[in-house]
């Protein structure tokens, strides 16, 4: 089993170009280049994992709270949300925090993180779920659930 899950968690950001949508590419607001990984045929409860990677992720809270999303909706750090800077806007993701293996399935509604060697941004609430709100950042499994067959509008 260890070694299937080796197989499943590659490093890298995985792109949503390939993944299999009903929306035709000029309905797309993400442009990205092709996916470097297979897609995971591991099925998780009722939900089938699209796709596995690793990488860093931090928290956005007060300073945002109440202002405008990349998809218009109001952010609620006290919500299951989170910013990624190319997977479609309402996609689902599980967050899995990879030193104490909590999870939390969020959704993506916004764009982010801006700094350098981070590519997940959740919500407060999610980071104090994992248990990484006092770091600030945490080394994270992201598994693919669920993406929009149309993206979330950008307002």
């Amino acid at each position: 089993m260890g070694l299937g899950l080796l197989a499943l968690t590659p490093s890298g950001n995985p792109t949503t170009a390939g993944l299999k949508r009903n929306s035709s590419p000029a309905q797309s607001s993400v442009s990205a280049p092709p996916l470097s990984i297979q897609s995971a045929s591991k099925s998780v409860g009722p939900q089938k994992v699209l796709r596995v990677w690793e990488c860093v992720a931090s928290w956005y809270g007060e300073d945002f709270d109440g202002r405008p999303t990349a998809t218009g909706e109001i952010y609620d750090m006290y919500s299951a949300t989170a910013a990624h800077p190319a997977l479609p806007l309402g996609s689902i993701v599980r967050v899995v925090n990879t030193r104490n293996y909590r999870s939390q399935v969020v959704r993506i509604n916004d764009r982010g993180p801006y700094i350098e060697g981070r590519e997940l941004d959740v919500s407060y609430e999610v980071a104090r779920k994992l248990d990484f709100d006092q770091t600030g950042i945490a080394k994270v499994r992201l598994e693919l659930l669920e993406v929009p067959s149309v993206s979330a509008p950008v307002r």
